[in-house]
């Protein structure tokens, strides 16, 4: 990839307009790519609406929401809500990314694509919890109303190469997440729901992934510390929402999301994919961020073993509990 713009100046210093411009043909073309590999599909299409029936509130017939009507599992519950109440924030996210990659050319038309995209989630899984009981309304609704009241910050708005660096682990960490969720609901039709979901999010992820491959060929020590930044450091979008820390560690028991999670199918397949561990010809700022996001890998597996031990022994007491009635 060569840089012969005026408009750039010297590549050795990059700011991020020159890093906007350079990817911009980047982005086009994996704005093609994903335009054709992307399939539409139909929200109201996963949603069981034969089983739904009135609330209370202007309907007289409406019927109270009750833990028993839910076909859902606790966990299930629990990953639903924040997985919906994530999925809320959009407009926050798309102020967000609007702000940082403009709304012109390639870049502007990806915004919209990936907000128009990301939607449809919302939609359909709101849309697939009111109908099918699966979680209580009033709750959700009050959620969601305290979470968005909040709004979002990313933690990486300061920066392009660490916000594109954020958002390839992210949305490969969200598609696990659904992925995760539907597998440990008990309904398939919530796990046929999340499939396609966490397809859509796959795709995001394979577009910022490829994209952050380009950095790394045009920016090599920048990117590498961009990378280690995020990964050190690295919230899921959810954070902020109320009792965030108790349902993360359901998620976690629940194995939807946890630290052996995120090191083995979020962390290291991206990792893998840049050879981030293998590059070399960096600078010294670049090999420092190398050699100190290979040291935070390590631990952080050594952390997850840690956790993987835990969570034998608390299934192997479950078992010993359950064999004993």
């Amino acid at each position: 990839m060569t840089i012969t713009s005026p408009h750039l100046g010297s590549p050795s210093v990059w700011t991020d307009a020159r890093l906007l411009y350079a990817l911009e043909e980047v982005v086009e073309g994996e704005l093609n790519r994903h335009l054709k590999v992307a399939k539409d599909w139909m929200p109201h299409e996963y949603v069981p609406w034969g089983d739904g029936r009135n609330f209370p509130g202007l309907f007289e017939d409406g019927e109270p929401w009750t833990k028993d009507q839910s076909k859902v599992t606790e966990i299930g519950r629990t990953a639903l809500v924040v997985n919906l109440l994530t999925e809320d924030n959009l407009p926050s996210y798309h102020h967000e990314i609007a702000s940082l990659f403009g709304r012109d050319g390639a870049w502007g038309t990806w915004v919209h694509r990936w907000t128009a995209e990301e939607g449809r989630h919302g939609i359909v899984m709101r849309d697939y919890l009111l109908a099918s009981r699966a979680v209580d309304p009033d709750k959700l609704e009050q959620f969601r109303m305290a979470h968005m009241s909040e709004g979002f910050e990313s933690d990486n708005r300061h920066s392009m190469l660490h916000s594109i660096a954020y958002v390839a682990f992210q949305e490969l960490a969200t598609r696990i997440s659904h992925r995760n969720a539907g597998h440990q609901s008990g309904d398939p039709v919530c796990d046929r729901m999340l499939a396609r979901i966490a397809t859509d999010e796959n795709l995001h992820m394979v577009f910022y992934r490829n994209l952050l491959k380009a950095a790394f060929e045009l920016a090599p020590d920048l990117t590498m510390q961009a990378v280690r930044d995020v990964v050190v450091n690295f919230r899921m979008p959810g954070h902020g929402i109320p009792g965030f820390e108790r349902a993360a560690a359901q998620m976690a028991i629940g194995e939807v999301y946890n630290l052996r999670i995120h090191h083995d199918d979020v962390l290291q397949p991206v990792l893998r994919f840049l050879k981030v561990m293998d590059l070399d010809g960096l600078g010294p700022e670049g090999r420092q961020a190398q050699e100190e996001l290979g040291l935070y890998m390590g631990g952080l597996d050594m952390e997850a073993g840690r956790f993987d031990e835990k969570l034998a022994a608390r299934k192997a007491r479950m078992a010993a509990r359950a064999a004993g009635r």
